[in-house]
């Protein structure tokens, strides 16, 4: 799993069926400081967040197993909305 900063929406015209219902979300990857690390990701919102919002993003098959992402094709998740992150 990786963290991320959504800095927009993906707006489409046409998608797969399979997409329909569900939020595309821009996310800017960041390290464990919250600093960004560059990397731009695409991630299927499965708990509603927005602009502005730090997210836990699960990859691979582990993005599927959310009731709003079950049986789409997709490969990364935001599954969590961070609201603290404390570190030793």
């Amino acid at each position: 799993m990786t963290i991320g900063l959504v800095s927009g929406a993906v707006v489409t015209a046409h998608k797969d069926p399979s997409l329909k219902g569900l939020t595309l979300l821009v996310v800017q990857e960041l390290d464990i400081a919250l600093s960004p690390t560059g990397i731009g990701l695409i991630v299927a919102d499965s708990v509603g967040a927005g602009r502005g919002d730090i997210v836990l993003i699960a990859h691979g098959l582990a993005a599927l197993h959310t009731e709003r992402t079950a049986r789409r094709p997709i490969d990364a998740s935001a599954i969590a909305i961070i609201d603290k992150l404390e570190l030793d």
